[in-house]
């Protein structure tokens, strides 16, 4: 058995990963939340169909790795919010095409132009070259799962 001795579980990278991405979503989420009502799974949603435009459930799950029925809560609510409409597809009624309304597109941009801010504030202590790395071993290792 090797000798793990010297590891610090508080230096292993899934917790850091973690404890990061909390304290860097904490904030913006209380924006999404405040301002909207919205819960972390709709306002994945949002930005999903406000990048893509028109999808389906399952569109959003692949992109997002979220689970189907966090996803069809989230667009349950935000149908009700008239953010989304939900189209029935022709050729196969057991597919629902999403797209957000006129309402939807203007939240969208507003959190969109928020998120911005809120992105060049939480690297505001990088250099661009060090935000630029981060990103890209970010990216690197989600690539990696599954």
């Amino acid at each position: 058995m090797p000798d793990d001795s010297d590891f610090d579980v508080r230096m292993f990278l899934p917790y850091l990963l973690n404890q990061a991405a909390e304290a860097a979503s904490l904030e913006f989420q209380n924006v999404y939340k405040d301002r909207y009502g919205m819960l972390r799974n709709e306002w994945r949603v949002l930005f999903h169909l406000g990048i893509y435009g028109r999808m389906t459930a399952s569109d959003i799950g692949a992109r997002a790795q979220m689970h189907k029925t966090k996803i069809s809560r989230a667009v349950q609510r935000l149908a009700e919010r008239r953010y989304l409409v939900r189209t029935r597809d022709d050729a196969d009624r057991r597919v629902e095409h999403l797209d957000l309304t006129k309402m939807g597109q203007k939240v969208y941009a507003d959190l969109r132009s928020t998120a911005r801010d809120y992105d060049a504030a939480l690297v505001e202590g990088l250099s661009p070259q060090d935000a630029e790395y981060l990103r890209t071993q970010l990216i690197a290792l989600a690539a990696r799962r599954g």
